[in-house]
């Protein structure tokens, strides 16, 4: 088989992941820019969830530095999805239900065609117009995101 992107692989299966646009990608950088200062952050790095779970997330966040692993396979503090036009929502809720239940405290969805960003918790999608980090401090307008 052959992959545009490198592929995730959920429960033995290879999932392709859906082709970024240039909204997603100017948005991924942004948020890597800004929440550097932080913690670790990094973009596009696979994740061990399970042990036939690998998911890749757009943005990630390490609160206690270097997680050491070149696939890291403790949860980060934050990971963000960003979503594409391809995306199906089944797909994307289904990996925000996995990051959850792996343990990140912050699980962050941003929609660049909509211009919303919402906070995912206890399986639902929250909108919001500040992502917020009170251990950190950190805070975020979601606007400038998009600006």
């Amino acid at each position: 088989m052959r992959f545009e992107r490198e592929p995730e692989l959920v429960h033995g299966e290879l999932a392709e992941k859906t082709l970024p646009n240039k909204s997603h990608g100017r948005i991924q950088q942004r948020l890597a820019v800004l929440l550097d200062g932080a913690g670790y952050c990094c973009t596009e790095v696979r994740m061990r969830l399970a042990e036939d779970l690998y998911r890749i997330p757009d943005v990630a966040l390490f609160q206690n530095g270097d997680p050491g692993e070149e696939i890291p396979s403790s949860p980060p503090l934050i990971v963000v999805e960003i979503t594409s036009p391809d995306d199906r929502l089944h797909d994307i809720l289904q990996k925000l239900a996995e990051y959850e239940q792996w343990g990140i405290r912050y699980v962050w969805l941003i929609e660049p065609e909509l211009k919303k960003c919402h906070v995912y918790r206890n399986g639902s999608l929250t909108p919001v117009s500040q992502f917020e980090l009170p251990e950190i401090p950190f805070s975020l307008e979601t606007s400038k995101l998009f600006a």
